[in-house]
């Protein structure tokens, strides 16, 4: 019998990269909202694909980005920290434009963590002996994402100007140098993916299954539900509003499900509302679609001034 592959899977890059989209393709499911604005994800989101051999736990991160507000800065310390015990670390770059200082952010980050995990998986080899599978084979994993928008020539020559910002990184960062697979793919038409999920899981140590068969992620409920809402909001709002937006349910009697929408202006609600209410239900409309039959969903949109720079909002907000 082949041995049982498990482990933590972090997902990491500046707003908008596709990030969500990749971890949704890897998983087979939707786990993370997705939206054409930045920043969409907020939280650390775990997605969890099940096969016969392997577990593999995708955590879905927001976005590292220059933080303009405090919920922006607990969204950095969150992606960040998403490095923190995990087997795998995948980062993500666009192929449709160069190598940005955000992207140079997310590589070096990604080149320390999985230095530490292989100087790690070295020295218990070293003290313990036995089987390298029993702690897999650390490897940073660097995707070439949204490889349908350029042509053959375009993914080639990003993928040789990646490397060699990887190999500055890494040589700038002192010790072994840290190995490094590139995949070009597209998380959006699925070309790709499942080359990366199969390099994945053969570097991966051997390990148990942390989550029951059947279970595609460890996200609430409530928590899912609320930014089901934000989601559908994202699609139907002004460039100026996302940023401002914040749902939560604050009650859950089921089926009755009541979500609290939150924005920091009195004119942002009337944006929210839509006339005669029309974008609120559409919003509603579309979420019950996607929730158990029979929710009863009611949706309430609330001012809190400047909610985002304010350390208690962000605290009962779950920032």
């Amino acid at each position: 019998m082949s041995p049982f592959h498990s482990g933590f899977v972090a997902v990491v890059g500046r707003p908008n990269v596709g990030k969500s989209t990749l971890v949704n393709a890897m998983v087979g499911t939707k786990v993370s909202i997705v939206s054409p604005r930045p920043n969409t994800t907020r939280s650390q989101v775990r997605g969890v694909l099940n096969r016969p051999d392997a577990q593999v736990v995708f955590v879905d991160t927001p976005g590292l980005h220059k933080p303009k507000t405090a919920l922006g800065q607990r969204m950095n310390e969150s992606a960040t920290s998403s490095l923190d015990d995990v087997d795998a670390v995948v980062a993500l770059v666009e192929a449709t434009g160069a190598v940005g200082p955000g992207d140079r952010m997310v590589l070096a980050n990604s080149v320390t963590r999985v230095r530490a995990m292989a100087r790690s998986a070295a020295l218990t080899l070293e003290l313990g002996g036995g089987d390298p599978a029993e702690v897999g084979r650390p490897t940073l994993m660097v995707v070439v994402n949204k490889i349908d928008k350029v042509g053959g020539d375009g993914v080639l020559g990003h993928l040789t100007g990646v490397s060699d910002v990887v190999a500055e990184l890494d040589a700038g960062s002192g010790g072994d140098p840290v190995p490094v697979e590139y995949f070009p793919l597209s998380a959006a038409t699925g070309e790709g993916v499942p080359g990366l999920v199969d390099a994945l899981i053969a570097r991966l140590p051997v390990g148990p299954q942390y989550y029951p068969d059947g279970m595609v992620t460890d996200v609430a409920e409530a928590f899912w539900v609320a930014d089901l809402v934000r989601e559908e909001l994202l699609h139907r709002v002004a460039d100026e509003l996302p940023h401002s937006i914040a749902c939560r349910v604050t009650e859950w009697e089921w089926p009755r499900v009541r979500c609290e929408i939150l924005v920091e202006r009195d004119s942002q609600k009337g944006i929210v509302i839509g006339k005669g209410g029309a974008t609120l239900k559409e919003v509603g409309i579309a979420v019950r679609k996607q929730m158990e039959p029979g929710a009863y969903l009611e949706l309430f949109v609330r001012v809190e001034k400047r909610w985002q720079q304010r350390e208690d909002s962000l605290d009962r907000l779950g920032f």
